[in-house]
Order: C-alpha cells, then structure tokens, then sequence
C-alpha cells in the first residue's frame, strides 16, 4: 500500500463527510512554522502523554514502539512506523475514543512536522521510481504467445503459479523465477513452435483447439480462462480440413461437476452423427483425456464434442442430502479438443506458419531470407529493436543446424525457440542511460512505453502499430497516448484489463474458492458461481466501453444477469441463458457492493461476515485497510457465551478493548449489509429475528440500511477516487506505490474530479503520469523504506 501520509483519511474521518488537504498543501499549509517546531521540544512531549502508554516498550500494542524514538535522526530513520502513526493520527484512529485526546492544534502539529520532515515530496520535480526487471506473468505469457505466434492454447496453464504482491501478481518483486520454470519454459518453447512451424518430415501437425474458443449451441460459459463449463445440452464444434481419406484420432481432456445420480455424459460427433459417448466422471481434481477412432473424408468436416444429459437448477434433490433437498446443476467441463492425423497424412501449412514464414522460401537467398524471418519475429518477441549483434548469434543457430543436414524450416524453428527462451522476451526489462545512479531521472524510451502500455491494458505485447510508432518516436507526440488508449480500449483484447484487474482488485478471483454451505444455500451451485463472476466483469466492462463514472462502481443503478442470477437476486422478466442490462426499481441494490460475487466472498461459508465485508470496503473501496487482529483473540464461533443475532453477538465480542478499536471501522459497515445473506441473496429476517441494518459511523452519520450506506460512501467520492487510482497505478506499474508516487495520485484524481471521473479520464491521466513515462537509476542503498507487500 503505498504509504500516503496525509491522503488516507480512514473511515472513521472520510464518513463523517470531512475533507482533507493532500499531505504536500497541509505540509505548505503549515507555513515556516512548521520547519521550526523541535521533535525533542514540540513533538516528543505529545507523543509522550498519548502514545506511549500503549505504544511503549513494554506494552507495544500493534507492534508499534514510540518511546525509543528520541531524536529527529531516529524518526527520520524509520519512514515505515511513521507512516503508521500519521495515518492514525489523521483518521482520528488514535488514540482509542476511550482514551484521553490530543486537542485539534496538537494532533496537527504533530502531522504536519512529519509531513514536512519525513514525507515532503517536492511534486514540482517528482521522483518516479523504478521497476524491478520483472518476467512475464502467466497470464502475460499466454496473452504474447497468441499475439505473436497466433497459437490458440495456453502453454503458461502447466508453469508455477504466480505470487502476488500489493494484491496483483504482475508486481516485479515477486515475480521470482524457480528452477522449475526455466524447464517449463524450454519445453513449451518446443510445444509452441511444434504447433505453429510445419517442418518438412516432421508428423503430421495434432490439431489443438481450446474449447473456449470453439462455437456452440450448448450454453454455459468459460468456468476459468481455459476451461469450457458446458450446462445446457448442446456441443462445441469446429471445421476440421482434412487432406486425405483415413482414420483420424480424436481427443477431448474433459471432467465434470456432479448432479443427481449419472455421470455427464460426452459425445463425440463427425457430421452430426455420434462417433463414440463416455462417461465422465472424473472430477476437476483429477481431468482425463478421452479418445476414439474416427474415419473422416478429404476435405472439411464438422467436428463437435456435445453434453447430452443435462440437470438444470429445477429441484432436482441430491440423494446423499441430510438436512434438505440440494439444488445441484451436473456439467460438463471440456478444457481442449484435439484432432491427431495418420502417419501418411501430408502436412498443412497452418495460420501461424504462414504469419512466421511471411513469403516463399525459394524467393532468393534461403540464408537472407532465414535473416528476415528471424529478425521480424525477434523484433515482436523482444518488443523492441533488434541488434546486429543480436541477430547474427540468432543466425549461427540456425547455420549449425542447416550444416547438420535439416530442413530450412527446421533451422528457424530451433533459432526462434532461442528466441522464446530469452531472458528479453520473457522478462520486461527497460534500458537505463544510467542505470545505478538513482539520482538519475529519465523518460523511458518509446519501446519500453509501448510495452507498459499494452502490458497495462491489453496483458499482452504490442501491436504493430504501437511498434510502428515507437520505431518513429512518435508515441509521445501530442494526442498520441490519448488516441492509442481510446483505440486499445476498443480492442477485444481489453478483455484481459477487465479479467485480471478487476478479478484482483475486486478479489472475485478468490470467488472459485470459497465454499459456501448447499445444506444451508440449496441454490448456490457452480453455475451460478460462474454467472455472478460474469455480473461483475460486465459491469466493469460497461464502464470501460461507455466511458462511465468511476463511481458506478459504489452506487451504478444497474447490472448484468441472466435468468439464473436474476431468480436468484428476485428480479422478475428475466428469461434465458444471455446476460442482459437491468435497472433496479429500489435502491437495495446498487454498485459492485452489493453483486453476489463480492458478498458471497465476503462471507463465511455458513453466514455473512460483517467484518470481512466491511474490512472490504475499507480495502478496496476506500483504501484504509485496518491493522491486522491481535493474536490470541477467539474466534467468534468459539466463544459460546454469545446469544442473539450475528449482529448482537458481536456486539458482545467487540466489548473486548482488543477488539474494539478495529470493529467499530470494520462492524458498522458489514451491519449496512446485513440485509443480504452470505450468497448475496435479500432477506428481511436472520431465523426468526428481523435484521437491524442501521448504523452510526464515527463522527455521527447515522445510516438506515444499503442505500443509506452507498450514499455515504459515494459522498466520499475523492477517497473512493483516490484509492482506485492507486489500485489502477499498482497494477499499471507492476510495483507498490511508495510516499514519493503520492504527487502523481493526487495529480490524477485532480483530474478525474474536474471531468465527472470519468473512466476513460483516469486511465488516460495513468499513461501520462511520471511513474508511467519516467524512471529513476537503481540503488537498494537509496530506497525509502516502503509498505511491504501483502
């Protein structure tokens, strides 16, 4: 989290509908005044009567120790506790309501001499930090060997996964690279260039089709980003073009998702006809991969794998139940379908080979020719001009194996495995004019712009023409961001902006692991699992495409459901499988706050969690995340004393003192929640007691329910604004945010303010931002200590 000091007004301030300076106008604000105040005189003594008696060496409370901070040197030394106490200072946090309170002129003494000591930030010449050399992640792997190679299956699925740090796994820092990785790198560079060259000799080319991109009638959707959930009868198909007459094997890697008695029953079909049916009945535990024999004709044939026995969502009980019917929903998952030639079969010349070998090889020299091959395809793969030097250790590859006697096309498959395996296509690495002088601040140059760009919204390497322009210098003449942005955002491939950050941000990718309970929600199944995940997507794709306030996401009147999802939220006139726009005609609902996905993962598996849903909130909407429970508190489940509501017994908890400071930010929040069930369903009643989901906010603001509580927040809209624009830079920039980045997050949600914070606004004002264009040289020695990653 990037530490803002002066910016983070927590909750308990922001709701109460106060307004804050940016840490660099209070830090001016406070005049030449500030600079003359003494930490020893001024500062310590305060600290001294309303600190330390928690914050000492004794009691430590939170892991904080002020009392050995004796001197400026020893504040100015540890940028990381401060950042604590000033955060605290400022949200009125601290001290506890219970304990006695510095007046209004202490409390901001002592923040503005932090801000002017330890945080000033001269905005006028900004330092924009650097990234770590940092690989591609798993997602950006598969993204640039589609883009580049033209291949359609995921070769990254097979690799580790990858860690996460500051809430993305695209942040420099934590993308280490195991052993193992390098190995799974060597192999699916082969695997690739297999599928994509056809080499003279070689087997017939296997045919590999992901079942995600196939056509079908059967309805369903992707379950993950590889993975076709089928759950409607219905098939998949494609045209397979066949050269020869003969006996062709086909392949499916499928499992299922069980319901009633039968295992999901699998077709596979040529023609409209049943060739074989299986039973699968492997789960996703353990896929299998089924095959059969097929005869097909020389030319094209329709090739289909179909589900044939179905059970929708329409009371069909589960026999192993105990306590109540289960409403279950049998799927079929197919992840990929393949087609395996004869021995006899002649080759065909594919998409990406011909995209690879872009003119006929007995066009002269066969050597030039191999040059220009290689060079185009390292030229995209390096995403950036390629070096004579570069080339020419490229081009011995490809001499030695011609000596050995291969075909040319075998030379240039094994140059541009070379290629796939280079630490300068698989890392983002940016050249430095001076590289360990971190007092050194310069534009990255045009390619590596390009790079972040694409990376950013597209997760994928740039295009032609964003190449083309950085190879003229041209990407940052005037209105040239601008424009690549609109036209980027228009591209299918944004997709993959709405996918990973928003699954991130959000946290909906953790919506496929947890589980809530079927004995207690019948209704929850993994279909509808699927449906609020896509709710969600499409909400923050429409925001995108219609150019729509930021804001939408607090309190948007609005959303996306298929009938499945809309029986279940209770909104009536909705029919089939096909998400369509509704509007809501009361205002229980608005916003991503109330989408099944966000509460269902907001809650525990057998009842809500108002204190997940509203640490949520204050993480991702508000970006004041509360500090982390003491240890040794018990859990709410273990304490049997508690009686009454959810809601009443943790009242009765939070009479804890250790327990209470946090669960008044996080409690009054989750309580505005209460109204929905922990799958996001409505309800007026918990058993036999009605829901109370009123509430008061700290500093007063009383609230009646959801609508009264996205009210609030929406008035805290700068807040909202300010924390999105973090999540948004994080990720953009693949790094935490330090103190010093807090110059360019002011200066974009100053921007998005004065133009109705519009979506198309705060990204644009991202790739325009210093962080984004500039960097600094490296030097570990000279880092500020910095929030760690979480």
């Amino acid at each position: 989290m990037i530490g803002r000091p002066g910016i983070l007004i927590c909750v308990l301030l922001a709701m109460a509908g106060c307004r804050q300076a940016s840490p660099s106008a209070q830090a001016a604000g406070a005049g030449k005044d500030v600079v003359t105040k003494d930490f020893e005189r001024d500062v310590r003594p305060i600290l001294s009567q309303y600190c330390n008696n928690c914050h000492s060496a004794e009691k430590h409370k939170g892991d904080v120790v002020l009392d050995k901070f004796t001197d400026e040197a020893s504040v100015l030394a540890d940028h990381a506790t401060w950042e604590k106490v000033l955060k605290n200072l400022r949200s009125r946090a601290m001290p506890p309501e219970e304990k006695p309170q510095p007046t209004e002129d202490q409390r901001q003494l002592v923040a503005n001499w932090l801000d002017a000591k330890l945080f000033f930030v001269d905005c006028e010449h900004p330092d924009p930090g650097r990234v770590t050399i940092r690989r591609l992640n798993r997602t950006e792997y598969n993204n640039t060997i589609r883009d580049l190679v033209g291949v359609d299956f995921h070769p990254a699925d097979d690799f580790p996964a990858d860690d996460v740090g500051y809430g993305f796994d695209n942040i420099g820092d934590v993308l280490s690279m195991p052993p193992i990785l390098l190995e799974k790198y060597l192999a699916a560079a082969e695997k690739i260039l297999d599928a994509a060259i056809v080499v003279p000799g070689a087997k017939p080319r296997v045919a590999h089709y992901a079942a995600v991109s196939l056509d079908g009638t059967a309805k369903g959707g992707a379950y993950t980003s590889n993975i076709r959930a089928m759950s409607t009868e219905g098939e998949i198909f494609f045209d397979y073009v066949t050269p020869v007459d003969g006996e062709y094997v086909m392949k499916a890697r499928a499992f299922q998702q069980q319901g009633g008695d039968e295992a999901a029953k699998m077709s596979f079909r040529v023609g409209g006809k049943e060739a074989r049916l299986f039973d699968v009945r492997v789960s996703e535990q353990r896929p299998e991969v089924y095959e059969t024999t097929v005869k097909l004709r020389a030319g094209t044939n329709r090739v289909a794998v179909a589900f044939v026995n179905p059970i929708t969502t329409t009371n069909q009980p589960d026999p192993n139940a105990r306590q109540r019917e289960r409403v279950r929903t049998r799927r079929l998952m197919v992840e990929f379908v393949e087609i395996v030639p004869p021995e006899n079969a002649p080759q065909q010349i594919s998409d990406s080979h011909r995209r690879i070998f872009f003119r006929q090889s007995s066009e002269g020299n066969k050597y030039d020719y191999a040059r220009q091959i290689i060079g185009v395809f390292a030229r995209r793969a390096f995403r950036r001009l390629v070096t004579n030097e570069e080339l020419d250790r490229l081009l011995r590859i490809y001499s030695v194996v011609q000596k050995e006697g291969e075909s040319f096309e075998r030379g240039v498959h094994v140059a541009l495995q070379a290629v796939l395996v280079s630490p300068h296509f698989l890392f983002r690495g940016e050249i430095a004019p001076d590289p360990n002088n971190p007092k050194t601040i310069h534009a990255v140059n045009d390619f590596a712009l390009a790079s972040r760009l694409s990376y950013f919204l597209w997760s994928s390497m740039p295009d032609e023409e964003l190449l083309s322009l950085a190879g003229r210098g041209a990407l940052r003449k005037r209105g040239a961001m601008e424009m690549q942005v609109k036209r980027m955002l228009k591209d299918p491939k944004s997709a993959a902006l709405v996918e990973n950050f928003t699954g991130q941000w959000l946290q909906i990718r953790n919506l496929w692991k947890v589980t809530p309970d079927t004995n207690v929600f019948a209704g929850f199944t993994d279909a509808l699992r699927g449906d609020m995940e896509r709710e969600t997507e499409l909400f923050f794709e429409t925001v995108i495409r219609d150019d729509r306030s930021v804001l939408d996401f607090i309190d948007g009147n609005y959303t996306f459901v298929n009938s499945r999802l809309a029986q279940h939220y209770g909104i009536k006139g909705v029919q089939g499988e096909q998400f369509q726009r509704v509007a809501f005609k009361d205002k229980s609902r608005g916003g991503v706050l109330t989408h099944g996905s966000v509460l269902t993962i907001t809650s525990n598996p057998t009842r809500t969690s108002p204190v997940k849903r509203g640490k949520w909130v204050l993480d991702n909407l508000l970006g004041t995340p509360p500090p982390p429970p003491p240890p040794d508190v018990p859990d709410l489940k273990d304490q049997k004393n508690l009686t009454g509501t959810l809601r009443q017994k943790m009242e009765q908890h939070r009479a804890n003192p250790n327990c209470a400071s946090c669960h008044e930010r996080m409690d009054p929040i989750g309580f505005g929640l209460e109204n929905f069930n922990a799958v996001g369903v409505w309800r007026d009643m918990e058993g036999d007691l009605p829901i109370d989901p009123t509430g008061k906010l700290p500093g007063g603001r009383n609230f009646n329910g959801p609508a009264d509580l996205r009210k609030i927040l929406r008035e805290q809209k700068e807040l909202f604004a300010h924390c999105l624009a973090e999540k948004l830079l994080t990720y953009a920039l693949g790094r935490g945010l330090e103190y010093h980045d807090k110059c360019a997050v002011d200066k974009i949600t100053t921007a998005l303010a004065k133009e109705d914070y519009k979506m198309s606004v705060l990204i644009t004002e991202i790739v325009k931002s210093a962080p984004f264009q500039m960097r600094r040289g490296d030097s570990e020695a000279a880092q500020p200590s910095v929030s760690s990653a979480h």
